[in-house]
């Protein structure tokens, strides 16, 4: 009897760890089944170099976009003028180095100031007047689409200059001189490996040392075996074509930068405790307003990063530049575990969700799947992706 009992006992702690290892890591599992379903829904060709490479190129503005959309969405707030912005700051890009010929050093930096500029007005609007984010964002959606038709008079302007278009289509040299492989990358690839791996033994040395819950050394092993072997395999990839795109090297920096901002500084946890309670946050002396005001400035600068990763990749600078990418970056932070009522949420998330829409309408595209249809799925796991934040909310409070 008591043998039975035990039997019970140990189904039901598997089924319960097996419930909260999904959930924790849901995302990654999600990414994993779909790289897996599309190679084999393509005969191979999803995983072919080039594929893969395409895959960053024509994802990495979207990525860009969700790393700052996530701390907006921390804060409980939304940006909808991100794609106009994109658009507005793609066409400046264009007027400034197409017309006018300016030099990209010169360029880019004013690029990027202006969209820290359109931040600053939209985040004194929400942070200190009071304006609610979604109302002054849409604001901003009209304004900048038609500044954007005014700027470019309904053309596109093109093309950019070559070294303007390496910040999207470039890829990092060999110095080592590899025929068949790009070595340089194999070599960077072994290095992250290492790092990536010595990062998670600190965090777990330091959570031991501080008495908390660690996980098994036998587990720990498994995680960096696993972690090196999709790093090294990654990296093979893109060594069979022509290495490390400079945009995924970018992409690497920005995550740096925003794990470090959310996880290792005060602004990153008062972000953090502004948005899971604004009221407990402003009585324990966080300057929420400045947050918030901070927030959207850097929401601009990023925004403006986008429209110009994307005008680099078009090589010219459209008014149908960025249109629904807001809606993009929103479902690719909801999508990674991000709460709809902010508080919640993080920078690795934000990228494998992205990840995960990416590859969603890549692999529908070698499928010949329409737009229209892409479009439906998309919306339709936004919602799934919103139900089970709330689900998962209930289970905690249950």
């Amino acid at each position: 009897m008591e043998q039975i009992q035990e039997k019970k006992r140990t189904k039901i702690n598997l089924k319960e760890k097996a419930v909260e290892l999904f959930s924790k890591y849901s995302m990654v599992i999600i990414l994993v089944f779909l790289l897996v379903a599309f190679q084999l829904l393509t005969d191979g060709i999803f995983w072919r170099p080039l594929n893969i490479t395409n895959l960053v190129l024509q994802n990495s503005h979207i990525l860009v976009l969700s790393a700052g959309m996530l701390l907006v969405v921390l804060l409980g707030h939304v940006d909808l003028s991100v794609g106009s912005v994109m658009a507005f700051v793609g066409a400046i890009a264009g007027f400034l180095m197409v017309n006018y010929h300016m030099s990209p050093l010169l360029a880019v930096p004013i690029c990027l100031l202006m969209g820290g500029v359109i931040g600053a007005w939209q985040g004194f609007w929400v942070a200190y007047v009071g304006i609610p984010a979604f109302i002054v964002s849409l604001a901003g959606l009209l304004m900048f689409r038609g500044l954007t038709q005014v700027v470019l008079g309904g053309q596109s302007l093109a093309p950019f200059p070559t070294a303007f278009q390496k910040i999207s289509t470039g890829y990092l040299p060999d110095i080592v001189g590899g025929d068949h492989l790009h070595y340089l990358t194999m070599i960077l690839g072994a290095l992250l490996a290492a790092v990536m791996i010595i990062g998670q033994w600190r965090v777990r040395d330091k959570r031991q040392k501080n008495l908390f819950e660690v996980e098994s050394l036998n587990g720990f092993i498994f995680k960096a075996v696993f972690t090196a072997l999709v790093v090294l395999v990654v990296t093979y990839i893109f060594a069979s074509y022509q290495g490390y795109p400079i945009i995924l090297i970018l992409l690497g920096l920005i995550v740096a930068v925003y794990g470090f901002l959310t996880n290792k500084t005060v602004p990153g946890r008062q972000i953090y405790a502004t948005g899971g309670n604004r009221k407990a946050a402003e009585l324990s002396g966080i300057k929420t307003k400045k947050i918030t005001f901070l927030v959207f400035v850097n929401m601009g600068v990023m925004a403006a990063l986008a429209g110009l990763i994307l005008a680099a990749r078009l090589n010219a600078a459209t008014p149908q530049a960025g249109v629904s990418m807001e809606l993009d970056a929103m479902a690719a932070v909801y999508f990674g575990g991000a709460s709809t009522s902010g508080g919640i949420g993080t920078i690795m998330g934000a990228i494998v969700g992205g990840l995960v829409m990416g590859v969603l309408n890549n692999g529908m595209s070698i499928l010949g799947i329409g737009v229209d249809w892409q479009q439906a799925i998309k919306g339709l796991i936004l919602l799934l992706a919103v139900v089970l934040d709330i689900y998962n909310k209930k289970k905690k409070i249950s």
